[in-house]
Order: C-alpha cells, then structure tokens, then sequence
C-alpha cells in the first residue's frame, strides 16, 4: 500500500522533478514585475479605458467649435390646370434641384463649454491616477504570486524530505523490530506518521500547482527557476509617521479622487450656464437651379416653352437664445451635481482613512514577519540539533521511535512557519510600498518600456478631426 502511495506521489511530482532538471534560467522578482507591468492583462485593460476617456476632452471642446453641412435637394413637379366655360387647359412640369453649405458657430453658451472641457481634463487626470494604482495593485498581485510560489515550492521540498526520512524511519524499526530490539507499536508509529507526510505532501503539491496558475494569470508567464527575493528597504520609510505622512500626500487613490472632487465641481457650473442666455451664428450659401415646362395645348409637343433660373444666395443670421423656464429639468440638473460633488469631497475623506489603516497594518506586518523570521531561525536551529540528539538517543536505547518522530515534526513545523514568514517579509515589504504610493515602475526601476498616458492624450486632445487613433487603428 505505501509503494502505490509512494507512486502516485511520483506521478504527481513528476512534473516538478522534470523541471529541477532542466538547464532554465532563474527568473527574478525584478523580472516577473516587468513582465507583469507590460503583459497582464488587466493592467492592460485599463490602460485602454484610460485612452478611451482621453477621448472626452476633444469631445468636450467640439461645443464651441464650427459644425458645417452640406444639403442637396432634388424636386419634380407635375400639374394639370382644367378650366371651365370652354377655356384650354394647361399643363406644368418643374424640375429643381439646389446644393448648399450650412455653417453654425456657437458663440456663446453660458461657460458650458469651458466648464465641460475643465471638467473632462480633470476626469482625465483621476482616471491616470486610478490607472497609477492599478499599476500598484497588479504589481502586488505580482510579488504576492511569486513569493506564494517560492514558499509552496519550499513546503513541498520540505513535506518530500520529510516523507523521505520517515521511509528511513520505517524500514530501521522495521529492522530493529526483526531481531527483537524494537516493538510492534514502533513499526505502527512510524508508518502512521510516514502515512500522514504522504498525504501533507499531495496536499503541498496541490497548493504548488494552484500558485503556479495564479503566477500565470498575474505575469503572463509559467513560474520556472524563480530566484530568492528580497524586501526593498531602501525604498521605504524611515518610520510610520514618515508613512502616513508620504502616503497622505501621493497615494494615487487619494489624487484620483481629488481630481474627481475637481470635475464634479466643474459639472456644476456647466449644469448652471444651461441657466444664461445663449448666442449662435448661423450661415448658409445655396445655388439653386430650376426648369419648368409651361404648355398651354395639351395635344402640343412637350418642351416648346422651357424656362429656366439660376439662383445663388447667402444668408447670416445670430440668434440670441434666453432660457425662461424649462420646466424645472435645468434646476434639478445643478442639484443633481452639487450632490454628486459633496459624495466626491466624502470618498476623499474615505480613501484618505483606507490609505492610513492600509499603512499601519502593513508596517504591522512587516515588524512581525521580521520578528518571526528570527524567532522561527533560532527555532529551526534548536529543532534540528534536537532531532540529532533525539536519533543518538534512541540509538542507545534511551529515546523510541515516538521521540523521533516528534522531534522530525517539531523540526518540519519550524521549517514551515520559517519559509511562510520569509514570504510575509518581502509581501508585506511591497504591500508597505504600495499603500504609501511608491509601488511604481520609475521606483523599481524595472527593465521594462514605460508607460506613459500623456503620449495618448497629448495626440487627442486638439485634434479636429480623422477615424484613425494616434497608433494607426
């Protein structure tokens, strides 16, 4: 039975071992973040939205901008006259056909266009910093990914030496056991325990396999070699006081929603110009052309009395629009927008409370992975030199099997808490990064091309006219 165990535990390791291997070249943290900066997908998304809002400052502009039309008319016109007391009667045919150009500026709109267009900017400039922090977030998820693989992989190179010593452990009380120096319930005790590490071990693999996905669909990329990390120190502050301070000032969540407290501002006075008179110029220039067929016989042929005309004319005109009433829809409009402005002034208020209690929790954090990492590096040292001692004793007959084998599972467990609390180190590190602003690619410093949103909005934002966008599509 533990042969087909041991088996199907090599079927599942396969995979692994296969790749250990391999001649792959180590992946860094470095590396993985600038793969998942350029390639994932959600980051990418939102890099496409942000261009797509970009779009509304041209829109914006285009109130006060000339609209010009072109119009053609094409007629034909049939009559038939039939008068009494004997007259003759006649017959009409008209043809006409007339093309034009129609200009309307508008002149002036209440401020509703400046207002929108300084509205657009500024949601313009909240959807770059939200992009900021998405950039921050997938840069997480990378770091999270890559440090859950490394401590998956390393509880699973621990759970398979484990497994490897209790084999060792079963077949020498199974030895003592033939030549009459250990007992039955040694034999029983150590296979129990070689039972339980081939199940934790399956389970260690599962857990490697579901971090491994994650690492793909975060970077882009199968995890192969993937090197130690470490935390970036040198990045953050000096103390908590000093990241409150740095984070309350340039978190992008919180500049985002400044920007949003900006447009919504802007909304309401565009929302109030709809209350002001309104100027428009109007202007059309139209050359119209007409034939008609008077003919005064019917029984006659047709075309004998043609008459023609020609005629060109222009027209200008301004109008002046007063808004007196509009059955209350313009008023509810401006309540509408300062409501909307004073929920944007309470979500800055929110995310600035959000961006405080994320710092302190991972400060937190950070102090108490590296406080673990000590205490479980002391402990690991302890275990094993007890395990040493254990092994000699029961050697001599002066410890059993029960006594080595909870010194392995007391080494094993420190072995275990070590790893995990590494991975919270470096996690809880960049996490501190990112909840002070500063998870970045400039800040890292990451070998990959850098994205900037101004390239796009600087190609848009004057733009009058063309169907193609800046990058040729």
């Amino acid at each position: 039975m533990v042969l087909k165990k041991i088996t199907l535990l090599a079927l599942l390791s396969g995979s692994l071992a296969l790749a250990a291997t391999l001649p792959v070249r180590s992946e860094t943290l470095a590396g993985a973040l600038a793969k998942a900066y350029s390639y994932n997908q959600d980051l990418n998304a939102s890099r496409a939205q942000l261009r797509a809002t970009d779009e509304t400052v041209p829109q914006a502009k285009a109130g006060l901008r000339p609209r010009v039309n072109g119009v053609g008319t094409l007629g034909a016109t049939a009559s038939r006259t039939t008068q009494g007391d004997g007259l003759p009667s006649s017959r009409n045919r008209t043809y006409s056909w007339s093309a034009g150009i129609q200009i309307q500026q508008t002149l002036f709109d209440g401020f509703q266009t400046p207002n929108n267009v300084r509205s657009a900017k500024a949601q313009v400039q909240a959807s770059q910093f939200n992009l900021s922090n998405t950039e921050q977030n997938t840069l997480l998820d990378a770091v999270t990914a890559y440090m859950n693989v490394i401590r998956d992989r390393q509880i699973a190179d621990l759970r398979r030496q484990n497994l490897g010593f209790l084999n060792e452990q079963v077949r020498a009380a199974r030895a003592r056991f033939d030549v009459g120096e250990g007992t039955r319930t040694d034999v029983a005790q150590a296979e129990s325990q070689q039972a339980l590490a081939t199940a934790l071990l399956n389970s260690a693999l599962s857990s490697v396999a579901s971090s491994e996905a994650s690492y793909f669909q975060v970077i882009g990329d199968a995890p192969n070699n993937l090197s130690p990390a470490k935390a970036p120190m040198r990045l953050l502050p000096n103390s908590v006081a000093s990241a409150f301070a740095v984070s309350q000032r340039q978190h992008p969540a919180i500049l985002a929603a400044l920007s949003a407290v900006d447009a919504a501002a802007y909304q309401v006075k565009s929302a109030e110009g709809a209350l002001l008179p309104q100027v428009t110029l109007n202007g059309d220039v139209t050359n119209s052309y007409a034939a008609s067929d008077t003919d005064p016989n019917p029984s006659s042929l047709p075309g004998v009395d043609v008459t023609t005309s020609n005629d060109v004319s222009g027209t200008v005109t301004a109008q002046i629009t007063i808004p007196i009433y509009q059955g209350g829809a313009a008023s509810s409009l401006v309540r509408q927008y300062k409501e909307t402005l004073g929920q944007r002034r309470i979500e800055v208020d929110g995310l600035r409370d959000q961006v405080r209690a994320s710092v302190a929790t991972s400060w937190a954090e950070l102090q108490a992975a590296r406080a673990n990492i000590t205490g479980y590096q002391a402990q690991v040292r302890s275990a094993r030199l007890a395990l040493e001692g254990v092994v000699e004793e029961r050697n001599v007959g002066q410890r059993t099997t029960l006594d080595v084998l909870d010194s392995q599972a007391d080494l094993i467990s420190a072995q275990i808490l070590l790893a995990g609390s590494e991975r919270d180190e470096v996690v809880a590190a960049y996490s501190l990064l990112s909840s002070v602003g500063l998870l970045s690619q400039k800040s890292l410093k990451l070998a990959a091309t850098n994205y900037d949103p101004n390239d796009h909005y600087i190609a848009v934002e004057d733009k009058w006219f063309g169907l193609r966008t800046p990058d040729g599509r």
